[in-house]
C-alpha cells in the first residue's frame, strides 16, 4: 500500500477532546475486555449458539500444535490536528465504533508461503479496540489465535474504521513464538471511507530485494506501484503518490499574468525535478499549472505537529501574512532608505512600530525573537535581536580581514576558489558582453602584494584566490538594471594568502555590459589610504557582498541543497521499498524536504514573494539558478571532498588525516567538515557493507539499481547524457554515492542555512539587495561632487531600503531557527538499526564519534593560532558542531534539510 514516513509527534502536546475523563477511560479496565471482539469471545460465543468446533482436547492429541494466544498493542498518537478535523457527527461515530472494538482491522502477514501449497498464508484478522489513553498517546489492543505453523510475521496490513485519518506510532506484537515482533509505522492511515486501499506495514527486518521472505515479495511490489501512481489526475492531501513535474507553478497568472515566470526544467532552463500534484492547467497558458494554496506533499513527508504549530508553518505563515504587511503600512515609501547608520542601529534597540496586529498574542508566540510587548496595546514592536557578529564588535563589517575570513568561516565558505590560470579572462561572447580580457593585471597585483613574489610563483605557490561572479551575472546586469532602483554588475575578488593562514583582499573588478548605447564598463578597486580611494573600495566590496549574499542564498543554499535534493526523496520512495536497507539509511536525511520546499515555492520563492522583493536579482532570481545548474552543478562535484578538490582548496593525500592536504589548512568550513564527513563515512562503510557482503550484490540489486537509474534519468533528467554521473556497480561506488546525498542534507546544509541571522542579521554586513551603481560609473558632475562632499550617503543609498532591509533580517531571523523537534544527525537511531545488533553498534559508534567531534571544534576556536577562529570580536565557527538546542543558536546539523 503505501510508505510510512517516521513523523516524530511531540509528547508535551495536551489532549484537547471536551469529554469527561470518565467517557475517555471508562472502558479501559480488564472489565471491559470481554466485551471486545477478540477472537477468543468469539470461539466461547459459537459454542453457546450451537457449533461444534473440534474440541481443544482432539486438538492436543493430534499433530497439530495449540495456537497460542498473541497480543498487539497499537500506539496511536492523538493530534491537535486530526481532533480538530474530527469534530461533528462523524467524531461521534468515531467514538462509538472505539467503544464497540471496531475501530482498527489488523491482518497478520505471514512472511513466508504455504511450503505445501506454495500460496499465501490465510492472513490472521482481528479488530483493536481501544484501552487507555496517556497524554497524547492511545493504546488499542487486539487478541489473535496464533497458528502454531503460521511462522514469522512479516507485515501488518491496517484498516482504519475512523471517518478521519489517525496517526500510528508502532504496533508490538507479544507472545509471538519466536520473540516480540516490531512494526514501526510513524504514519498516518487514511480512512476507508476516503480510500477503500489498506495500508501495509513491514516489520523492522530489513531485506534487500533478493532476500525477500517469498510471502512478502508481491506485497513488496505492490507497494512501490501504489506508491509511484499512474502520473494522471490531481493528488489529494491525503495521498502519497511520488511523482515528478517541472517548476511550472510559481505564481497565479491568470489573475496576476506579472506574475509569469519562466518554467524551470527542461531544454530552455535545466533544473531539477520537483514533486508532481496534478493541478489544473493555467487558461491564459496551458503549460503552467494553477496557483492554489497548499501545495500537495505526499502526506507522509508532511511537518510534525511540533513543527507545525511552534516553528516552521506558523513562523513563516505568521511573517507573510501578518508581519510583512504590517512593515509595509509602517513604512510608507518602499524606496525610503536609512538615513544614517544610527538608524540601523536602532532596529536592535528601539524597534520599529507596527499597527494593530490581528491575534497579537498569536504572533508574538509564534515570533517571539521579533514580535516584543510594548504598554501602548494599539501597537506591537518589531526589534531585532543583535546577531552575535554585531554583538562582539560593532565595526566587524567594516574590516577587510573579516570580508575575507568569511569566504573561509562565514554564510558561504563554498565560493572561493584557488586562482590556476592566468591573466583572467571570461568565455562570455565578447561580441555582447564586451572584451573577455580582466583588467586585474599582473602589474596590478605584484604592486598590491608588495613585490614579495611574482604573480605566476603566487600562482605555483597557492597563494592567491578568487570569488568569481563574473559570468554568472554579468548577462543579466542590463535586465536586472531594467527593473526599478536596483544595481548589478559582473565581479571578480582576488585574495592574497598571509602566510599565518589568513586572506587579504587585495583587488575587486566590476564590469556593466555594453548597454544603453554605452560600450563595456569595468573598473578594479584596491584598499587605499585616500579618503576617495578608501570608500570606493567600500562601496566595491558592498556590491560584492551583495553578489555573495545572493549566490549563498541561490546556489549554495537552494539549489544545491534543497532543490537538488527534491529528487532524491522521490526516487527512494518510488524505487526502494521500506524494506530496503537503504531505504531505511537515507529515510532521516530526507525527512521534511518535501515539506519544506513546497512551502518555499508556495510563498519564499514564488513570484513576487519575499525572496524576489529582497534580492537584486528579482524576477530572474531562479532563472539565473537555472544557468548554474545548466553550467556547472555535478553530481560527482557535491560530495565534501570532490568539491573542495574541485575549486582547487584540497588535495588528495594518504598521509594525512581523512586523506585531504586542505591548501589553506585553517579553513573553517573545510576542517570541521571533513570530521563530520570522516565520522559519517565510517557509518555508512559500515552499514553497506552488513548488507552487501559480496561486491555483486550492489550490481544485482534491482530496486537500488533502478532508484539510481530515476535519480538520472528522470530527478535530474535534464542532465541525463554527462558523462560524469557515477556508476553504481560495487559496495564502494554505493557509499560514495549515499555519502554524497547525505553530506548535502545534513553538513552542507546546516553549513549555509544555521548561520544566516548571526552573518546576515546585520544587514550592512551582507546586503542581498544593492540599489545604485557605483559613483564613478559614467557620473555627472553633480554626482561626483555629491559622492565627495558626504560619501556615507552613496553607502546608505547603496545599501536596501528600509522595507528591503527589515523584510530580509525576519526571513534571516526565522529561517535560521531550529525547531524544537530538530532531530541531528548520529543523535537517534531508526528502530531498524536498534534491532540489527550489528548496526546498532556502529551507530554507536557514529553517535561516539560525534562527541568526540565537538569537543575538537571548540579546542580549535579557543586555539589562538587558528585566526580563521579565533581573535577579539571574531565569531567562533560552530556551524558544523553535530548537536544543538532549539532556537538560533549559529550551532547544529540537523538530519535533513527541513528549513
Amino acid at each position: 500500500m503505501l510508505k510510512p514516513q517516521q513523523i516524530h509527534q511531540s509528547r508535551s502536546i495536551r489532549n484537547l477532546l471536551p469529554f469527561p475523563s470518565q467517557f475517555i477511560h471508562g472502558f479501559s479496565t480488564p472489565a471491559f475486555l470481554p466485551l471486545c471482539n477478540s477472537k477468543i469471545n468469539q470461539t466461547r460465543k459459537n459454542v453457546k449458539l450451537g457449533f461444534h468446533p473440534t474440541p481443544v482436547k482432539v486438538a492436543l492429541t493430534n499433530t497439530p500444535e495449540k495456537p497460542v494466544a498473541v497480543k498487539a498493542t497499537v500506539i496511536v498518537k492523538q493530534t491537535v490536528t486530526s481532533f480538530i478535523k474530527n469534530i461533528g457527527i462523524q467524531q461521534g461515530l468515531d467514538e462509538i465504533q472505539d467503544l464497540l472494538g471496531k475501530t482498527l482491522l489488523l491482518e497478520l502477514v505471514a512472511a513466508h508461503l504455504d511450503p505445501k501449497t506454495g500460496l499465501e498464508k490465510k492472513r490472521i484478522k482481528g479488530y483493536a479496540h481501544r484501552v487507555s489513553k496517556d497524554g497524547s498517546n492511545v493504546k488499542y489492543e487486539a487478541e489473535f489465535e496464533f497458528p502454531a505453523d503460521f511462522g514469522e510475521i512479516g507485515a501488518v496490513v491496517v484498516e482504519n474504521e475512523h471517518h478521519k485519518e489517525i496517526f500510528i506510532e508502532d504496533i508490538v506484537f507479544d507472545g509471538v513464538p519466536n520473540g516480540t515482533v516490531s512494526v514501526n509505522c510513524n504514519s498516518w492511515v487514511h480512512s476507508k471511507f476516503d480510500n477503500p486501499r489498506n495500508r501495509v506495514f513491514f516489520t523492522n527486518k530489513s531485506y534487500l530485494p533478493s532476500e525477500t521472505p517469498s510471502g512478502l515479495r508481491k506485497l513488496r511490489e505492490d507497494e512501490l506501484l501504489n506508491l509511484q501512481g499512474n502520473g494522471q489526475g490531481e493528488r489529494k492531501s491525503s495521498e502519497r503518490i511520488y511523482d515528478y513535474d517541472v517548476y511550472n507553478d510559481l505564481g497565479d497568472i491568470d489573475t496576476e499574468p506579472t506574475k509569469k515566470r519562466s518554467i524551470l526544467g527542461g531544454k530552455d532552463f535545466p533544473y531539477p525535478r520537483r514533486c508532481r500534484t496534478g493541478r489544473p492547467r493555467c487558461r491564459t497558458d496551458p503549460s503552467y499549472e494553477k496557483w492554489e494554496e497548499g501545495f500537495y506533499v505526499p502526506r507522509d513527508e508532511a511537518f510534525s505537529e511540533v513543527k507545525q504549530l511552534t516553528f516552521s508553518t506558523n513562523f513563516i505563515y505568521s511573517m507573510l501574512t501578518a508581519i510583512i504587511p504590517s512593515l509595509e503600512a509602517s513604512i510608507l515609501d518602499p524606496d525610503m532608505g536609512f538615513p544614517n547608520f544610527n538608524a540601523i542601529d536602532e532596529l536592535y534597540t528601539q524597534g520599529l512600530n507596527l499597527p494593530t496586529l490581528d491575534k497579537k498574542e498569536l504572533w508574538k508566540s509564534v515570533l517571539p525573537r521579533l514580535i516584543k510587548t510594548v504598554s501602548d496595546e494599539a501597537h506591537s514592536i518589531l526589534r531585532f535581536e543583535t546577531p552575535e557578529t554585531l554583538d562582539r564588535d560593532k565595526f566587524f563589517w567594516l574590516r577587510d580581514e573579516e570580508f575575507a575570513r568569511q569566504t573561509l568561516a562565514g554564510l558561504n565558505p563554498l565560493s572561493i576558489k584557488l586562482v590556476t590560470e592566468w591573466p583572467l579572462k571570461s568565455i562570455l561572447d565578447p561580441e555582447t558582453y564586451g572584451p573577455a580580457e580582466s583588467a586585474i593585471t599582473t602589474d596590478l597585483i605584484q604592486r598590491e602584494i608588495n613585490e614579495v613574489m611574482t604573480v605566476h610563483k603566487a600562482i605555483d605557490q597557492k597563494r592567491l584566490f578568487i570569488l568569481d561572479y563574473h559570468d554568472l551575472f554579468l548577462p543579466y546586469a542590463e535586465r536586472v538594471r531594467d527593473l526599478k532602483g536596483r544595481a548589478l554588475y559582473g565581479s571578480r575578488t582576488i585574495f592574497f594568502l598571509n602566510p599565518d593562514e589568513t586572506l587579504k583582499p587585495i583587488a575587486i573588478e566590476l564590469t556593466r555590459p555594453p548597454m544603453d548605447g554605452k560600450p563595456q564598463w569595468k573598473e578594479v578597486y584596491t584598499p587605499c589610504l585616500h579618503s576617495t580611494g578608501d570608500w570606493l573600495w567600500k562601496l566595491a566590496k558592498t556590491q560584492v557582498l551583495a553578489h555573495d549574499s545572493i549566490y549563498h542564498q541561490l546556489v549554495s543554499h537552494w539549489l544545491r541543497t534543497h532543490a537538488c535534493g527534491e529528487p532524491y526523496v522521490i526516487a527512494t520512495n518510488r524505487c526502494l521499498s521500506v524494506m530496503h536497507p537503504i531505504y531505511r539509511l537515507l529515510h532521516p536525511h530526507l525527512r521534511y524536504t518535501m515539506e519544506i520546499n513546497a512551502l518555499a515555492r508556495e510563498s519564499l520563492v514564488a513570484a513576487d514573494g519575499p525572496i524576489e522583493k529582497i534580492m537584486t536579482l528579482g524576477k530572474y532570481y531562479l532563472e539565473v539558478g537555472s544557468v548554474f545548474y545548466d553550467q556547472h552543478w555535478r553530481f560527482d562535484q557535491q560530495s565534501l571532498p570532490a568539491d573542495l578538490i574541485s575549486r582547487g582548496m584540497a588535495e588528495e593525500d594518504p598521509s594525512v588525516p581523512q586523506g585531504l592536504r586542505l591548501t589553506i589548512k585553517d579553513y573553517p568550513y573545510a576542517s570541521d567538515g571533513l570530521l563530520l564527513w570522516d565520522a559519517l563515512k565510517q557509518w555508512v562503510t559500515e552499514y553497506v557493507n552488513h548488507y552487501y557482503p559480496n561486491p555483486s550484490m550492489v550490481e544485482a540489486d534491482q530496486e537500488l539499481q533502478a532508484w539510481w537509474t530515476e535519480i538520472r534519468t528522470v530527478g535530474h533528467g535534464d542532465k541525463k547524457d554527462e558523462p560524469w554521473w557515477p556508476v553504481l556497480k560495487t559496495p564502494k561506488d554505493l557509499i560514495e554515492i549515499l555519502m554524497t546525498i547525505i553530506w548535502v542534507a545534513t553538513g552542507q546544509h546546516a553549513a549555509v542555512n544555521f548561520g544566516q541571522y548571526t552573518y546576515a542579521g546585520y544587514f550592512p554586513s551582507r546586503p542581498s539587495f544593492t540599489r545604485a551603481k557605483m559613483p564613478n560609473e559614467d557620473p555627472t558632475d553633480n554626482e561626483w561632487r555629491r559622492f565627495l562632499r558626504k560619501p556615507e550617503v552613496a553607502l546608505l543609498e547603496c545599501l536596501p531600503s528600509q522595507i528591503q532591509a527589515t523584510r530580509a533580517m525576519a526571513v534571516w531571523d526565522v529561517i535560521s531557527h531550529h525547531s524544537p523537534d530538530e532531530e541531528y544527525v548520529g543523535d537517534k537511531p531508526e528502530p531498524s538499526w536498534v534491532e540489527d545488533p550489528v548496526i546498532r553498534a556502529a551507530f554507536e559508534r557514529l553517535h561516539g564519534k560525534l562527541k568526540q567531534v565537538e569537543g575538537i571544534i571548540d579546542e580549535r576556536n579557543g586555539d589562538c593560532n587558528l585566526k580563521n577562529r579565533n581573535g577579539a570580536g571574531i565569531t567562533p565557527y560552530e556551524l558544523l558542531k553535530p548537536f544543538s538546542e532549539p532556537g538560533v543558536t549559529g550551532m547544529g546539523v540537523p538530519n535533513s534539510v527541513s528549513i
